[in-house]
């Protein structure tokens, strides 16, 4: 017996978030992801974005990368390979600044994910900046 629609949604909002925060998605990611709410800070945003990666919601990373960073061919190059990738933990090992108040900020995090049936982790130091207000990834240094 398959699952319906409603079932999925409601057992995925009530499931833990894939950002790490230990809330439910419902009330985690999921309202920046459908434009119900913006991330107060730096690493909501960070984390918000992870999610995305793991929903595979292109529209809201596009739409969260700075304009002054984003490259016209963003949201093609990201339908092109988010199937690809399956994102399995997030941890944020620091951030500087960022706050409620501030006008920029750095989130430094692992990322583990698989390729191919192989395990791979990112870290990154991710810079982010407002713009109009809303907070935005500006761009990340990685190593590699």
């Amino acid at each position: 017996m398959s699952e319906n629609r409603y079932e999925f949604r409601e057992r995925r909002e009530s499931s833990p978030c894939p950002c790490g925060s230990g809330h439910p998605y419902g009330s985690c990611c999921r309202p920046f992801h459908h434009g119900q709410a913006k991330p107060d800070t730096a690493e909501q945003l960070m984390r918000s974005r992870y999610s995305a990666y793991y929903y595979r919601r292109v529209a809201y990373l596009v739409e969260t990368t700075h304009p002054d960073t984003r490259d016209p061919q963003l949201q093609d190059e990201l339908q092109d390979g988010i199937n690809d990738v399956n994102w399995s933990s997030l941890t944020i090992l620091n951030t500087s600044r960022g706050g409620k108040e501030d006008k920029t900020g750095k989130v430094e995090f692992i990322a583990e994910y698989f390729s191919n049936g192989r395990p791979y982790e990112l870290h990154e130091l991710s810079r982010f900046k407002r713009h109009k207000g809303a907070w935005k990834y500006l761009d990340g240094k990685s190593d590699k």
